[in-house]
């Protein structure tokens, strides 16, 4: 994991009262990878539900996602902001694949139909 004196550095300066959070898993090393999901979709009906992310790079290592704790609503046009965690950080993204989950066992199947979607990496924003 990081080492809180590392970013004492990083929040002193700011004279402004600062929000932190340190995410953590419960597997070695500890640390989470955070990503910012942006989708938007166009499915015509509200969908109401849950999104793990799996990441492949060029070599075929996959990680994937767990389930967020709070369902998301995904309307027609409407753009969704998941923060989605990881155990492992991969470099070089050569494919992501979305599971859409309403957690029931019964009723209907729903597809969710992505119009956009943009993965971006908050450990590393340079990616």
């Amino acid at each position: 994991g990081y080492h809180a004196d590392k970013w004492k550095k990083l929040l002193i300066p700011n004279s402004l009262p600062i929000k932190t959070y340190f995410d953590t898993s419960d597997q070695d090393p500890f640390c989470m990878y955070n990503y910012l999901l942006d989708i938007t979709t166009w499915n015509k009906g509200i969908r109401r539900g849950f999104i793990k992310v799996k990441i492949t790079d060029y070599a075929g290592n996959t990680v994937e996602s767990e389930f967020n704790s709070e369902a998301s609503t995904f309307q027609q046009y409407k753009r969704v902001k998941i923060l989605t965690g990881f155990h492992q950080d991969i470099e070089k993204i050569a494919k992501i694949s979305l599971t859409f989950s309403t957690k029931t066992l019964i009723g209907p199947k729903h597809k969710l139909r992505i119009l956009q979607m943009k993965l971006k990496s908050l450990n590393n924003p340079e990616r």
